[in-house]
């Protein structure tokens, strides 16, 4: 086997993509195990603290595709977890928010995730993992 570096070795988004891989599954079989699924535990973290998302913000948020997020909005609302309703200023769009019910079933999920990073962080460093959250949120704002 070579030792040579291969292109993937320090092209920025493989890096990223694996580093998010890495970091990522090590919490999916927490959201598993809580009974969400990977998309549905997306959505609750995304609404949690907010009034409410439109799908189209959501879809984003999510990195999925717009009808996707609208039939699990569906799902998520049969289940209780999410309430939908027409945007007063546009009643073609959705706007999406967290249900007591949904409070409930995501709030420790995300006190399990702030336990889960503040492990990658120790492991890391604090000032490096800050450093790298402003220049990863400096290239989505230049790139979103």
């Amino acid at each position: 086997m070579s030792n040579s570096a291969g292109f993937v070795d320090d092209y920025l988004a493989y890096l990223l993509a694996r580093a998010s891989h890495l970091i990522s599954s090590e919490f999916h079989a927490v959201v598993e195990a809580s009974g969400l699924s990977l998309m549905e535990w997306r959505v609750m973290a995304s609404l949690s603290g907010k009034d409410a998302l439109s799908v189209g913000e959501l879809a984003d948020i999510v990195l999925a595709k717009q009808p996707t997020v609208t039939k699990l909005v569906g799902r998520m609302a049969e289940a209780g977890w999410v309430k939908r309703v027409d945007a007063p200023h546009d009643k073609r769009q959705s706007l999406v928010s967290l249900t007591a019910a949904g409070h409930r079933k995501v709030k420790p999920l995300l006190a399990q995730a702030r336990a889960h990073e503040a492990q990658v962080m120790a492991d890391i460093g604090l000032a490096e993992v800050a450093q790298l959250k402003k220049v990863l949120e400096r290239m989505i704002a230049v790139r979103g």
